[in-house]
């Protein structure tokens, strides 16, 4: 038998295991056929038949130091070696550290640190906390996000997946963020936006009930729903709105949050700090699942002589805290932060910025860091969406021809309604980079074409 052949084999022995036996998340089981990768490293990862794709989603958004990272699995391996697991009700090295470490980056007024699993009990545990500190039950959240799958989260969130999982808590309450390009209020500018916006926000409270309302949650820039960065003076007017009527502010940074867009948390360029903020992802690129809430002080000691209702068999794991460490020390030596601000300013914003001009079918660019969504669009003038809203099978094919012909070149996208996302790992060289926006501007001749077609 050949190498060839035996690589073969076993990626036939891969499909028919996962066709036979695993239930995929999101899919309809019997219309999926899930890629077999083989391997990764660094900022791509290749199939069993040898096609290498640049991962330009970092799997989902997860993998900020790429596959396979030298200094995340040799933690991982000193931590097996040494205590591979311990309960959370004791006290360990790896997990304090990781905690602190958090805590001074996050700083003023951030004291404390809850880990979980990953984002969607992080946001689960937060809304506790935020219900329980201060005795109302409310939580208003946006239209257009992504919170997860538990029971709060999936209430929480404001796209289509809640639909299938209602009713839902009833204590939640949907709003309108801001959003230029699609404006509910016809804004014209992002001082309109965030001033229209903040007046929507300011009469949804006044009509709920300002102290029936426990916490608003917002992941700083929208994430999965559009990459929507908050027009200046947004988040500040959010702060301010809760400041006055006594309202918890939850900061969502499981997708933004340990430098996707150049700070260690999105807020942190916006002036404004949260009373919570929610994580994973990034922390540790998810080599071992961890998530978390960092806490406030005030809201910390709500909890000093009450117990707080809530723990999992595995906050704080020692190996998937013993990659967060290491994260710290990668982004230390290396100059993370630096780097992934240098790569958004001076070669992906001036990139997508260019496709506004050379591509009929891309309405709208935004972004920050390295995370930026292209807004794709069958007329400029209406803005009408390549693809409608939630579109699926052949109301999608234009948006699957775009994908297929990014993969064929080589890059992995991220795929969202009308828009691809760029994601690509905090890590990736300025070479991949930038050949990985040669083959989407490629691809989206494409979409052109069928944007031009749609105008005939």
């Amino acid at each position: 038998m050949t190498a060839q052949q035996a690589m073969t084999g076993q990626e036939a022995r891969v499909r028919a295991d996962d066709r036979g036996h695993v239930f995929h998340s999101w899919s309809a089981q019997a219309t999926i056929d899930p890629l077999p990768v083989e391997g990764g490293a660094g900022s791509e990862f290749w199939d069993y038949e040898g096609n290498r794709y640049l991962d330009f989603s970092s799997q989902l958004v997860n993998l900020n130091l790429g596959h396979q990272h030298p200094d995340l699995v040799a933690a991982i391996e000193r931590q097996a070696r040494r205590l591979a697991t311990v309960q959370p009700s004791f006290a360990n090295d790896v997990r304090g550290e990781l905690a602190r470490r958090i805590v001074e980056v996050a700083g003023e007024p951030f004291e404390k640190v809850f880990f979980t699993n990953g984002g969607a009990d992080a946001n689960e545990n937060a809304v506790r906390m935020a219900r329980l500190s201060t005795g109302r039950r409310k939580v208003l959240a946006m239209y257009r996000s992504y919170h997860g799958n538990t029971s709060t989260a999936i209430a929480l969130t404001g796209d289509p997946r809640r639909w299938p999982n209602e009713p839902a808590d009833p204590g939640i309450v949907h709003f309108f963020g801001p959003y230029l390009y699609r404006s509910a209020w016809g804004a014209t500018t992002p001082e309109e936006e965030a001033e229209r916006a903040l007046a929507h926000l300011e009469q949804v409270i006044m009509l709920e009930g300002a102290s029936t309302i426990a916490a608003i949650v917002l992941e700083t820039i929208v994430g999965t729903n559009g990459v929507l960065v908050p027009p200046p003076g947004y988040l500040q007017g959010v702060r301010a709105l809760c400041d006055r009527h006594g309202i918890v502010l939850i900061a969502d940074e499981v997708m933004v949050g340990f430098g996707r867009v150049g700070e260690w948390f999105a807020f942190q360029a916006h002036g404004v700090v949260p009373d919570l903020i929610t994580f994973a992802k990034g922390v540790n690129s998810g080599y071992v699942p961890l998530g978390g809430v960092v806490i406030s002080g005030d809201i910390a000691r709500a909890f000093d002589q009450r117990a707080f209702p809530g723990g999992l068999t595995y906050s704080g794991h020692p190996l998937a805290c013993a990659a967060g460490v290491a994260t710290f020390e990668v982004f230390a030596r290396d100059g993370i932060l630096e780097r992934v601000r240098d790569l958004g300013t001076r070669v992906v914003e001036p990139t997508v910025t260019r496709w506004l001009e050379t591509h009929p079918s891309v309405g709208d660019v935004r972004g920050a860091g390295l995370f930026w969504a292209v807004e794709l669009v069958r007329d400029r003038e209406t803005r009408e969406p390549l693809v409608p809203f939630n579109a699926s099978g052949a109301d999608a094919a234009p948006m699957a021809a775009f994908a297929s012909a990014c993969k064929k070149a080589g890059v992995w996208p991220f795929l969202h309604f009308n828009r691809t996302h760029l994601a690509p790992p905090l890590v990736i060289t300025e070479d991949e980079l930038r050949r990985g926006l040669d083959v989407i501007d490629a691809a989206l001749e494409v979409t052109d074409g069928l944007a031009l077609g749609s105008q005939s």
